[in-house]
């Protein structure tokens, strides 16, 4: 009787007969090769080779390790998902991801078949996917997810303001400062006086609340995470602010009359399904004429397509029902509710910026064991490739953030 197989065995057997399809992945080692119009790969291969993919433009320079077979195959089969499950087994590495997301980034539009999962696992993640899709209680389950992980995850690596969205940098200077331009320009965008009443929809941890309710603004600030609430409610109580209060409410149960809307980085955890429903709730509290700030995060307009019938790396490991907007369908949609789009602002590498502070912050949690206890290892790691991959999205250019005002017409 043969004795059973052992965990080492089985990978052995796998990379032996993986080998002998190297042909096969040699050429889409090749297809890679092509499709990257500027920047370069420099790649080594799992039998030692070294080659340079790209090379014919400026653009992001990476460094690879491809150490399995195994990892092109994720990459073919499961997309930007499967990319991540190959880096967190170590069959690819590099010294820099950042740059190995951004090359991908920048070269998209050439790319893009070879990074989105096919056949019956694109079929599965698109079946939970809508499983996870942004109903009443389905978004409840997806905030919960991802901003219910607790303020003493979050207060470690976010800076003093707890704001967890892109800063507006200008120079060298403290994020906490970026930050603070960036709610200063959303408060601005809302054209409201002292004692002008503002609904913020998605209140976060209750920086912009904080601003507003110092400005003299009264504010309603709406989440559907406990945990954002609570410490919002203390930060508010704490700063002795009247005016401002918080409320567990999905934005389509929103009733009253506001002078102005805010809502940043919100509309991301909405869905494609509910724009529609969103921009309507903004048109129907807002006072004629009223304004409404919004920051949002955008996905190339002419890869939209693409990007929206898959599930990627976010959607299927950090933010379960999320998805980036395709601004020129958010912006008709808009229009189609009376909102007027009006003094859009892009400020992209603000954002890469953002996130690599964010990095720089977690990677110092890490090192002092300041994070909260039940996280491990695999969820440290998680996150660090989570906030490397955006950064590396922006710095290509494949996602962009941006503000803009609507007006009540």
């Amino acid at each position: 009787m043969n004795a059973p197989m052992g965990n080492r065995d089985r990978d052995r057997a796998g990379r032996g007969v993986l080998d002998w399809f190297g042909p096969i992945f040699i050429r889409l080692i090749d297809r890679i090769d092509q499709g990257l119009d500027a920047g370069s790969i420099d790649v080594t291969l799992p039998d030692g080779e070294r080659r340079i993919l790209g090379g014919r433009a400026e653009g992001p320079l990476a460094v690879v390790e491809i150490r399995s077979w195994r990892a092109i195959l994720r990459l073919v089969t499961s997309g930007s998902s499967g990319w991540y499950e190959g880096w967190a087994k170590g069959e690819w590495a590099s010294p820099d991801p950042v740059q190995v997301f951004a090359i991908f980034s920048r070269n998209r539009a050439a790319l893009a078949s070879g990074s989105r999962a096919w056949g019956i696992t694109r079929l599965a993640k698109r079946v939970q996917h809508w499983l996870r899709r942004n109903s009443r209680s389905g978004s409840r389950r997806n905030i919960h997810f991802h901003y219910d992980l607790g303020n003493d995850f979050y207060r470690e690596w976010l800076d003093p303001s707890m704001t967890y969205s892109s800063a507006i940098f200008d120079g060298g200077e403290p994020l906490e400062t970026a930050q603070q331009r960036k709610l200063d320009a959303i408060l601005e965008r809302t054209g409201t006086q002292a004692g002008d009443h503002i609904l913020e929809i998605g209140c976060g941890w209750g920086s912009f609340a904080e601003t507003a309710g110092r400005a003299g603004r009264r504010l309603h600030g709406i989440t559907l995470s406990t945990e954002q609430k609570a410490w919002a409610e203390g930060r508010i109580a704490g700063a002795g602010i009247d005016g401002v209060d918080f409320s567990l409410t999905d934005y389509r149960d929103v009733t009253g009359s506001y002078d102005a809307v805010a809502s940043i980085e919100m509309v991301e955890a909405v869905g494609r399904e509910y724009w529609s429903s969103y921009l309507s709730t903004i048109a129907r509290v807002l006072k004629p004429g009223g304004r409404a700030a919004i920051q949002y995060i955008s996905f190339d307009d002419a890869m939209f397509d693409g990007y929206a019938g898959n599930v990627d790396f976010i959607q299927r490991y950090v933010f379960p029902g999320g998805l980036l907007i395709r601004e020129s369908e958010f912006r008709a949609i808009a229009a189609r509710h009376g909102l007027a789009w009006t003094d859009r602002r892009a400020f992209g590498l603000d954002y890469a910026e953002t996130l690599k502070q964010w990095r720089e912050n977690f990677d110092a949690a890490i090192a002092t064991d300041r994070l909260p206890a039940q996280f491990d290892l695999r969820f440290k790691n998680l996150w660090r490739y989570y906030l490397m991959y955006c950064e590396g999205g922006f710095r290509g250019g494949g996602i962009d953030v941006a503000q803009v005002t609507l007006i009540r017409e």
